[in-house]
């Protein structure tokens, strides 16, 4: 039986001050997905994820984004988000909120790095989903903060949060972790 690959959704900060030590870690984090044979999948956007997807390329890996976008054009001239090293693109046409929950859900495992609003809006997504959710410490941003709101959601959803510094022994972590205990899958709930 044919099994897919699993895939890494790498979320986190695409603009303001990019330090380039975590820049740096993000292209380790994308060679250890690639070398763990997952694919990465992101925004399609710059920054932190996409100093992953360059990562990633180095060492021969399979790199999604999924654009906010409606078209190539707009995903470059509206959005200003990059093309290069980027294997597949999904135009999901649904703006820069509206394609969050498409590249969660198309996710197995997300990883949180630096972050701001919209990665907060990720990890929401990808909590309350009970996806396994990795967070790279020590790159500021929504990631060095989960701890601080975690008690505050008071839900449990199956969720499993893991923490570390080192981009690669993350990756690593959550891909055992992962293959270990599969996520099942949960049906939508009913709205109302």
């Amino acid at each position: 039986m044919h099994s897919m690959r699993i895939k890494i959704g790498v979320m986190g900060s695409a603009g303001g001050e990019m330090q380039p030590e975590i820049m740096e870690k993000c292209v380790e984090m994308g060679r250890a997905i690639a070398d763990e044979g997952c694919a990465i999948l992101t925004g399609g956007c710059p920054g932190l994820p996409h100093a992953a997807v360059i990562g990633c390329k180095q060492n021969a890996g399979l790199t999604v984004g999924v654009s906010p976008a409606m078209s190539l054009d707009e995903h470059v001239n509206v959005y200003g988000s990059p093309t290069d090293h980027i294997d597949v693109m999904i135009y999901t046409g649904s703006g820069l909120m509206g394609r969050e929950v498409i590249g969660v859900r198309s996710c197995d495992i997300v990883i949180i790095v630096g972050g701001r609003s919209g990665t907060l809006g990720e990890f929401a997504i990808a909590y309350d989903e009970g996806r396994p959710i990795g967070v790279l410490t020590g790159t500021g941003g929504v990631a060095d903060h989960i701890d601080d709101f975690l008690p505050i959601i008071k839900k449990q959803t199956g969720s499993r949060i893991i923490y570390d510094a080192d981009p690669r022994r993350l990756v690593q972590r959550c891909v055992a972790e992962y293959r270990k205990n599969p996520p099942r899958i949960r049906q939508r709930e009913a709205s109302g």
